[in-house]
């Protein structure tokens, strides 16, 4: 036991011996840096001072002027952050204290209220009345949490239009109908009740583009009905489109969406969010109308769509709206995200002109342009009503159309070997995204009342040779004329007329 505990004595003395050894051989290299070894510096430099040219001043001088710059920057910069953390402390320990201070008031506060509250009490037993028949402190406190004030005043609004709504579509016998009848129906009611006027060709387009993406651009020259047309749809429809006007100084989401404000607390709902969220509430179609949609760049201010809405399971399709849940907060609002629903359809209409930007392939690979640039001509249609539809009901009809009508074997391969001279000549391909939509837009298409071909022309045009617009066309002059009669060859002679129409448009840009 001793001589264990002489040698640990030993031991700690020698431990010691080392810390001061080498705090002692610390401060010994700071005092030779700092002092003795300077003294070296300034001999050495005025011993190899005398063998200088001209020159080697002048260098000398530059160096020594930079080395002091530094070594004064960097004493500065330590001085600066040294006084950032006093003052940093100081801020802190501030804090601390206040609220300390805070937290002894509101301590007092509730003692002197329930003092005074005691005191009441005993007044009113005094005259003889029973306090007891009065809300009690916690009653108080409950229903003031119950009177919370919401952070969303729209969209709580919504909650108190809805909460009572049976939003059930019972669709009646008469609008069971087909998809090709629905056309009719569409072309109709909009020719006798709104006196707006489209040709079959575009409403089998709108239709196929629908059963396709949940985003349709309708793109063409100003007057030629591509607002009136989601418009007229909502009217059919019996559930009016939510028109929102982009605006030019759109450059992220909280331009459409809205944002928080950390001052008010209070969220600042645009129109686009409380629509988006009524959806919700509904079973029957919704359209939301971005108008003129390429004032701004899309692809910043709805990026987070266009990535969500490319998600497998559609559950997660869902935006981020707050960081947060809070008590209060609309009642479909999940752990402050908002659902994109499935009967909820994004449509842009988009003119070309130096006001606007280019709409990036990004954005069309994932939507369905449909060009409107002739207004159809009159329609003397009879009086037709609007429809009552359910989006089980239609998307029935869409899956039933691509069950029923897919591509023939003929119409694959020619796509194959449009895709492989397309690919060669011009090195762009179809991708699988692309054919995908193609294998959903055709059948509605057909379905609707076109045929396999006129679907397959318009979806390749509006998909594949729109892309031709990035290249260097005049050097591709010859290919150009060789697609044309390609495009004869394997879908016959003047069948392919929208492709064919875009592609002597590009020639005369040559």
């Amino acid at each position: 036991m001793v001589e264990f505990a002489r040698y640990y004595i030993d031991f700690l003395k020698e431990i010691f011996s080392n810390i001061g050894k080498f705090f002692g051989t610390l401060f010994q290299a700071f005092a030779d840096l700092f002092y003795k070894d300077i003294t070296t510096y300034f001999n050495q430099f005025a011993v190899n001072s005398s063998y200088f040219s001209l020159l080697d001043w002048i260098a000398a001088i530059l160096v020594l002027l930079v080395n002091f710059a530094f070594v004064a920057f960097v004493l500065i910069r330590l001085i600066q952050l040294l006084g950032k953390y006093i003052k940093f402390v100081k801020i802190e320990n501030e804090k601390e204290y206040l609220l300390e201070e805070v937290a002894l008031l509101s301590q007092r506060a509730v003692e002197l209220t329930d003092e005074k509250n005691k005191i009441l009490a005993l007044k009113m037993e005094s005259f003889g009345m029973n306090p007891d028949l009065f809300q009690t402190k916690d009653e108080i406190t409950k229903e003031a949490e119950e009177k919370v004030e919401s952070r969303f005043v729209k969209l709580i609004n919504v909650d108190n239009e809805y909460k009572d709504i049976i939003t059930t579509v019972n669709m009646q016998q008469d609008d069971m109908i087909s998809l090709k009848a629905l056309v009719e129906r569409f072309i109709n009611f909009s020719a006798s009740k709104l006196k707006l006027y489209y040709t079959k060709d575009v409403i089998y387009a709108y239709f196929a583009g629908m059963a396709t993406s949940k985003i349709l651009i309708l793109e063409g020259i100003s007057g030629t009905g591509k607002t009136s047309l989601p418009y007229a749809m909502g009217k059919f429809f019996n559930n009016d489109a939510a028109i929102i006007s982009v605006q030019p100084s759109w450059r992220d989401r909280s331009e459409m969406i809205g944002y928080l404000n950390e001052f008010t607390k209070r969220f600042n709902e645009s129109d686009f969010l409380m629509s988006l969220y009524e959806t919700n509430y509904r079973e029957d179609l919704n359209f939301i109308v971005l108008d003129e949609l390429n004032l701004a760049r899309i692809e910043y201010y709805f990026a987070e769509f266009l990535s969500v809405m490319e998600l497998p399971n559609v559950k997660d399709w869902k935006i981020d709206i707050v960081p947060d849940s809070q008590k209060g907060d609309p009642k479909l609002l999940d752990n402050g995200k908002v659902l994109v629903p499935q009967n909820l359809w994004f449509i842009g209409t988009a003119n070309k002109d130096d006001s606007t930007f280019t709409i990036t392939d990004k954005v069309y690979d994932r939507a369905i342009p449909i060009e409107i640039n002739v207004r159809a001509s009159y329609i003397d249609a009879p009086v037709t009503e609007s429809i009552d539809m359910s989006y089980d009901y239609l998307d029935n009809l869409f899956k039933e159309a691509i069950k029923n009508n897919p591509l023939s074997q003929s119409a694959l391969s020619n796509l194959d070997k449009l895709d492989a001279f397309i690919t060669q000549k011009f090195k762009i391909t179809f991708g699988n995204r692309i054919l995908k939509q193609i294998h959903s837009f055709v059948p509605v298409y057909v379905a609707c009342g076109g045929n396999e071909t006129e679907g397959l022309d318009y979806i390749v045009t509006r998909k594949i040779l729109r892309k031709f617009e990035s290249l260097n066309l005049p050097f591709l002059g010859e290919e150009l004329a060789e697609i044309l009669v390609v495009f004869d060859r394997l879908f016959g002679k003047n069948n392919f007329k929208e492709a064919a129409s875009y592609i002597n448009e590009l020639r005369k840009q040559i």
